[in-house]
């Protein structure tokens, strides 16, 4: 193994703030031989390339890009679900219609199948990603930890999504069961995501998360990660109310959200951004409380990210609720929702692998006076 190491790579060992070796190569050195190594194991390097679980890179670089693939596919579900083209294929499932091609389909049945088809190679990618990982990587790997989620929570996302199918609550069904199913999808989508997300991390050379010795962190954070998964349950209902119940226009949706006599699913739409505004507040003061606690380059970045993310997501939501949610600014939605989750994971594992006390010296936000310093692990 052989790598050039610049000094900005070294810094503090994951399990303390102790100094590295006193032995530090000049800039530009070329570090080979098992005594460099060791020595590069407890750091963040600045570059991936040199960590030791970076010599599986082909195999982070297809978990990634797993990752994505399956975002585009719940983003495609979205679709089917905002166009009503969820009984595209019928209540058939996994054939579509009593057929494995549909023959001269119609616009929904095109879109359903479609969904349909890059579901499973998204399962195939799965597959592949987790027999790669059994392969390459030693027993008790957390990256090999995470591929068995990863494939566990694919396949009851398939499981529910054929149930949908199966028990016909797709198109035009308006029960308070489809509700509750969609929910559930929701909340598996981001357990999913979130198994991905940590993957990809611990594959990248993250360390292990300690949970029971960061304590009110660990808590806090456990508490944001559930008020995001309630807001997205909301989200879901809410959508689901405006495909099935479409506003005339601004003030007429208003009247049938306050409406004792409309159905449920509408008067349910109303709890969404009230429940954005209280989780949102709640992740402001989280993300102000970890940039205070977490001093590392990396997750100041991941929290300006966050911040930044949710108050498009506001943006975005108000102006999906005056053009009347259109198919497209519901896509959107959908969209930052997930790219919301797998940056509070990034923020999650960052945080929790990390020592649980910090000398007061160094305790500094990006809100705090300029004269502190952060520890650079990029």
């Amino acid at each position: 193994m052989c790598c050039t190491l610049n000094h900005r790579n070294y810094h503090t060992k994951l399990d303390g703030f102790s100094p590295v070796p006193q032995h530090v190569p000049k800039r530009g050195t070329l570090l080979t031989g098992k005594k460099h190594v060791a020595q590069r194991i407890p750091m963040l390097s600045g570059c991936i390339y040199e960590t030791l679980r970076m010599k599986h890179i082909r195999l982070f670089w297809f978990a990634s890009a797993t990752l994505l693939y399956t975002l585009g596919v719940i983003l495609w579900g979205a679709f089917v679900r905002a166009t009503g083209s969820g009984a595209g294929c019928g209540s058939h499932w996994p054939l579509c219609n009593g057929e494995i091609i549909p023959r001269a389909p119609q616009v929904a049945t095109l879109i359903e199948f479609g969904h349909r088809i890059t579901s499973g190679l998204a399962l195939v990618l799965v597959v592949v990603l987790f027999i790669w990982a059994l392969r390459v990587l030693p027993r008790g790997d957390m990256g090999r930890r995470g591929t068995w989620w990863v494939l566990f929570f694919m396949i009851t996302e398939s499981l529910v999504g054929a149930a949908l199918v199966l028990m016909e609550l797709v198109g035009d069904n308006s029960s308070v069961h489809r509700a509750i199913w969609m929910a559930a999808h929701l909340v598996n989508t981001f357990f999913l995501m979130g198994a991905l997300t940590l993957t990809c991390w611990w594959l990248a050379g993250g360390g292990r998360l300690y949970i029971r010795r960061h304590g009110l962190l660990s808590a806090g954070l456990g508490l944001g990660l559930f008020g995001l998964l309630w807001l997205g349950m909301s989200g879901a209902i809410a959508a689901l109310g405006n495909t099935l119940y479409p506003s005339a226009s601004l003030l007429h949706g208003l009247q049938q959200d306050f409406s004792p006599t409309a159905h449920v699913l509408i008067r349910l739409r109303i709890f969404h951004p009230l429940i954005a505004a209280v989780v949102g507040i709640y992740i402001l003061g989280l993300a102000v409380f970890i940039d205070y606690r977490v001093l590392t380059m990396r997750s100041m970045r991941l929290v300006r990210s966050l911040v930044m993310l949710f108050g498009i997501q506001v943006l975005v939501g108000i102006v999906n609720v005056a053009l009347l949610a259109p198919v497209w600014l519901q896509v959107t939605h959908l969209l930052l929702a997930n790219l919301i989750w797998i940056v509070i994971m990034l923020l999650t594992a960052e945080a929790l692998s990390q020592p649980a006390t910090l000398p007061e010296h160094t305790r500094v936000g990006i809100f705090a006076r300029p004269n502190r310093t952060r520890v650079r692990t990029r």
